[in-house]
């Protein structure tokens, strides 16, 4: 059901990509995308009723190989996180700019104004 809730999440980025005409809405809509793969990324990883990888003295091999959560798909999302706020800002950067030049964040008004 989670995953589901995920790739919904991913296609309400995506329709917002696709089809608005604001740059505004259209930078929303790849940050909801980004953080759907975040939480996907986060739902491989889960491990119902497990621990943190982290071995201590009181816990055995063998209880933490069978009960710890994977850290690879945390430290992606980690990863991840710190790029897309790059791209991000990129973008918000982008559309400033256009902003600026424009006077608009119509993608229709600025082909339009652009000749």
């Amino acid at each position: 059901m989670l995953y589901t809730l995920v790739f919904a999440l991913f296609l309400i980025g995506l329709y917002a990509t696709i089809t608005k005409r604001n740059l505004i809405k259209i930078i929303i809509g790849v940050i909801i995308m980004e953080q759907s793969v975040n939480l996907f990324l986060l739902l491989v990883g889960y491990r119902m009723g497990g621990m943190a990888p982290i071995l201590d003295k009181e816990t055995s091999l063998q209880e933490f190989v069978a009960r710890a959560v994977d850290p690879l798909p945390q430290a992606l999302v980690i990863t991840s996180i710190v790029i897309s706020l790059g791209t991000i800002a990129l973008m918000v950067a982008i559309a400033i700019r256009i902003y600026e030049k424009y006077g608009t964040y119509d993608i229709a008004e600025i082909r339009r104004l652009r000749g």
